[in-house]
């Protein structure tokens, strides 16, 4: 039997962590037979994730080292992929990063950090991305955004701010990209757990967890945020484009 990604290639930032966000969703579509392409920074890392994926689902996969807010990097991205698969099909934009402090005491860094990474880094791949994916007979871009773009968190300005320029640019791509078939959406995560969560402090993360603020009573798994992925890539979304999808519990009801 067919699987529903065969014969696609997929593109995943930040995905060389094998407990990190990326590394669940690029498996998600390697199950489903599409070939991979991680990209993130460590080469090492990279090499190794492409050579478990390829192994366990039997599928092509490449590793590239690029830092997302490197223009060049994102263009020697595209050129990897075109050079090994001649195609690009779709693009998911889950490189991103925490600085988390109060407002008054985030310094000017904090903030340019997590905005080049999280919000820029997204700009320029889709970028790049677009030379070919513009070409595929059914091009999807999903971007990782997250509940604090909605919602906004203390002690998070930046990183509520990037992601809520995610699901702009979104809805940007979505309009620009309609007019030759490329559906752009947003997948919005609540508090899910991850290496980068897990750095949270313990009464954050009790604070996080509590009924009143997520109604399921607990965290995500990055599984769940792959699925909601897997389907914005499917024929099964072929109508949806320009809009975001929270995956939080119930954390942004009302949102």
């Amino acid at each position: 039997m067919s699987k529903q990604f065969q014969g696609k290639v997929a593109l995943v930032t930040g995905a060389a962590s094998p407990r990190g966000l990326g590394r669940a969703i690029a498996n998600t579509i390697a199950k489903e037979g599409g070939d991979i392409v991680v990209v993130d920074l460590n080469q090492e890392h990279i090499v190794q994730a492409a050579a478990e994926i390829s192994k366990e689902f039997g599928v092509q996969a490449l590793g590239l080292s690029a830092n997302v807010t490197k223009p060049e990097d994102c263009d020697a991205v595209i050129s990897g992929v075109k050079d090994k698969f001649g195609k690009l099909d779709f693009l998911v934009n889950n490189a991103g990063v925490l600085k988390d402090n109060l407002f008054i005491r985030m310094s000017e860094q904090e903030f340019d950090f997590v905005m080049d990474v999280n919000a820029k880094g997204v700009f320029l791949m889709t970028k790049s991305a677009s030379k070919l994916l513009l070409k595929s007979s059914s091009g999807r871009i999903v971007n990782i955004s997250s509940l604090s773009g909605l919602t906004g968190q203390p002690g998070q300005a930046n990183y509520s701010a990037s992601k809520a320029a995610v699901i702009a640019l979104t809805k940007v791509a979505a309009r620009e990209f309609s007019g030759r078939g490329v559906l752009v959406n947003a997948v919005c995560p609540g508090y899910v757990q991850t290496d980068m969560t897990a750095s949270l402090p313990e009464d954050v993360q009790k604070k996080l967890t509590d009924p009143m603020f997520i109604p399921l009573k607990r965290p995500g798994t990055q599984q769940e945020i792959a699925n909601a992925v897997e389907f914005f890539l499917s024929d099964k979304a072929s109508y949806i484009t320009g809009t975001y999808l929270r995956v939080d519990g119930g954390a942004g009801i009302g949102m």
